[in-house]
């Protein structure tokens, strides 16, 4: 009359109901009843000692081992919020001529980034006199601001009578979009790895944050030989350059996404890597 079910104990094993007059256990109760009794009481899979998920090699995700990877998971996150403010801004590098260049009580600085680039005129009496060239950047003063047209019409713009390579900034950019495309993929399987506990995903993740990290400085070197392009297409305005804190903000990214990358290969290997470089004193002894 009633259909038959089926239980799970402690250890994963499935129990089905006792046959009538069949005792379980030593202590004489029903092994269909025991296994219902620890179902009530919250001792199966399905009640409060929930066993823990198995990976693919067979052996559980420990806590210790997914603190480990939230840590690692912080760290790419750092470098992934660098990346996004050193790409987002134009402050990648300043052009200044000298500040009595044009013999006036202004003078005009640019500087510009991936995207856009922009022009600031700027009081000669509000710059250190000891400074040679106009800026820097930061001084208050009148902004035009202007968005590159590499990326619609393919003209080149033009700042102090130089003329920019389109070619190595629209790389650089390139290289760049690639990489938040990876750091989004990376950050996916991390997820998927704590939500499933797979620790496979490990290894895709740290392939996705190493490559950024490579793309990301990569897209920074490619970015200063279009700056020295840049500057070598007329030589009729003295200009001095200098590197501004978006390519620190780039520099740094991709450092800590590599090591963040490297971290989650550790944790992905099989072993503790400090365990065979540097075995216990007890075990060496014996």
């Amino acid at each position: 009359m009633w259909s038959t079910f089926f239980v799970t104990d402690e250890e994963g094993r499935t129990i089905g109901p006792a046959a009538p007059g069949t005792a379980g256990v030593a202590g004489g109760q029903p092994q269909g009843a025991a296994a219902l009794t620890g179902l009530m009481t919250g001792r199966s899979t399905f009640g409060g000692n929930k066993r823990r998920r198995t990976t693919s090699t067979g052996h559980a995700m420990s806590e210790a081992q997914e603190g480990k990877i939230k840590l690692a998971f912080f760290v790419a996150i750092v470098g992934v919020v660098l990346t996004v403010l050193g790409v987002g801004t134009e402050f990648w590098v300043e052009l200044a001529p000298p500040k009595n260049f044009y013999n006036n009580q202004t003078c005009l600085t640019a500087h510009y980034g991936l995207w856009k680039g922009c022009t600031k005129t700027l009081w000669v009496s509000d710059i250190d006199p000891e400074r040679e060239s106009c800026g820097p950047a930061e001084l208050p003063g009148g902004t035009n601001c202007t968005y590159f047209k590499f990326f619609t019409t393919g003209e080149n713009a033009v700042l102090f009578q130089k003329t920019t390579q389109k070619n190595l900034n629209v790389a650089a950019a390139m290289l760049a979009l690639f990489s938040l495309f990876l750091m989004v993929m990376g950050a996916i399987c991390i997820t998927m790895s704590l939500s499933k506990e797979i620790l496979f995903f490990l290894k895709p993740a740290s392939i996705c944050f190493i490559l950024s990290g490579v793309l990301v400085l990569s897209s920074l070197m490619v970015f200063h030989q279009s700056v020295l392009a840049f500057l070598a297409t007329d030589h009729t305005v003295p200009l001095h350059h200098e590197l501004s804190w978006s390519v620190s903000c780039i520099g740094c990214a991709g450092a800590v996404l590599i090591v963040g990358g490297v971290l989650f290969l550790l944790l992905a290997l099989p072993y503790s890597p400090w365990q065979r470089c540097l075995p216990n004193r007890d075990d060496s002894s014996s």
